[in-house]
């Protein structure tokens, strides 16, 4: 269910209603019964799985510099688990 968010014309005070789409929307403050309205806001999304990282849709200049990232670490030594992974893959240790 959705929530939404309503703002009071006379306290000024705000609240969150979590409704269904189909219920009636709220007309009264919470706080002094004066008459409220609903704001807009943004909807919170929230990605899961595979295909939704930064990595997957990066620009180019992104990919280049992720890359040097990678090679500074393995040049330090610091490799993690998926650089040795993708350093098995590639032949290069």
């Amino acid at each position: 269910m959705p929530i939404y968010e309503y703002e009071c014309e006379a306290c000024h005070h705000r609240f969150e209603a979590i409704q269904k789409v189909s219920d009636k929307p709220i007309k009264k403050c919470v706080l002094c019964a004066g008459k409220v309205h609903k704001l807009l806001s943004a909807p919170g999304l929230l990605f899961k799985g595979s295909g939704w990282y930064v990595t997957d849709y990066a620009n180019p200049e992104r990919k280049k510099a992720m890359e040097a990232e990678k090679r500074a670490a393995s040049a330090g030594g610091g490799s993690t688990k998926a650089e040795s992974k993708e350093s098995k893959k590639s032949g290069t240790h």
